[in-house]
């Protein structure tokens, strides 16, 4: 017993001298080990960064895959459903609440009737709200696809035109269809179901279109949502938003978006970040990520997990 008492003292000592020298050595490196760093590039103190976790989002299920199934269905009609679908290098998400439906983009060209088999695998018939966040073609290109084969309602886009062949075939659809497309102003709200959506942003920049993009945050229960199409820094800085819990990080991940004030003024929990797998423009950027680790965000990427389904429970459901 007491050599074994012994071998137990010299194990703890070997264990406090690593933690010392791991100490010195992060101390060495200019980093606070008591809160988060301080550098010249920027402040990350404990005083301007709200710490988040997971047990926020108790309500919330994510559920994973490379395609669109029956398990992405859900048979609660009062529970809010976002879908981020696979589009690669693109962008599209489907928000339903009560029968209600939004989709948010609909990936490029290529894109249109993988998007149009995902609704009809969801039992989609009618998309209430269909929104192009800007005419760049990664979030317009399946728009036309979408028109041709769903009753749509409300059509909302930025008033800047361009003059590609994508852009003309959603026109074109629309014209087809007799339907109208309108341009929200900041500040305008709509509903999907029981779940609140407010524009904040929406622009008319010719030259920077992700500058133009249509901005929505979502409300549903206790949590918000916010979608930022390709917004970048300059539209962040004039953002009216606090706190959100679940974010659509903007532009695949881009380092023209998510700076750092951004992301630690609104602290989400939840990050979904929508890129290509192996994309030629490096998205997401590694500032964004580490960015979004900082504050200890959960990450989602659809180059890595496909599919992604976010439910949030009704708290009012009998269900």
């Amino acid at each position: 017993m007491g050599r074994r008492k012994k071998r137990e003292n010299k194990n703890q000592t070997i264990l406090y001298l690593i933690v010392v020298f791991v100490f010195a050595v992060l101390s060495a490196l200019g980093l606070n080990v008591s809160g988060l760093s301080e550098s010249s590039e920027g402040v990350l103190s404990t005083s301007n960064i709200n710490i988040v976790s997971m047990e926020d989002l108790e309500d919330i299920t994510i559920k994973t895959g490379e395609r669109i199934t029956q398990d992405f269905i859900s048979e609660n009609a009062e529970n809010l459903k976002v879908y981020f679908f696979d589009v690669g290098q693109a962008d599209s998400i489907l928000i339903t609440n009560q029968d209600k439906t939004m989709l948010i983009d609909a990936g490029n060209n290529e894109d249109g009737k993988l998007l149009v088999q995902n609704l009809k695998d969801l039992q989609i018939q009618k998309i209430d709200y269909l929104i192009g966040t800007h005419p760049h073609e990664d979030h317009i290109g399946g728009m036309d696809d979408i028109i041709k084969n769903f009753d749509i309602g409300t059509i909302y886009m930025p008033k800047v035109q361009t003059n590609t062949k994508t852009f003309e075939d959603v026109i074109d659809a629309v014209k087809e269809k007799e339907l109208k497309i309108e341009t929200p102003k900041i500040g305008d709200s709509f509903s999907i179901g029981k779940a609140e959506c407010k524009v904040l942003s929406v622009g008319t920049n010719k030259e920077n279109l992700n500058l133009s993009s249509i901005v929505i945050k979502l409300d549903f229960e206790e949590l918000s949502y916010l979608f930022t199409g390709d917004m970048e820094e300059e539209i962040e800085n004039k953002l009216n938003v606090d706190k959100i819990n679940i974010l659509k990080v903007a532009h695949h991940g881009s380092d023209t978006s998510s700076s750092e004030n951004f992301i630690n003024k609104i602290a989400p929990e939840l990050a979904i970040i929508s890129v290509g797998k192996d994309n030629s423009y490096g998205h997401p950027s590694e500032q964004t990520i580490d960015r979004l680790k900082n504050i200890g965000t959960t990450i989602y990427r659809t180059d890595e997990v496909g599919n992604i389904m976010i439910e949030q429970k009704c708290k009012n459901s009998e269900n």
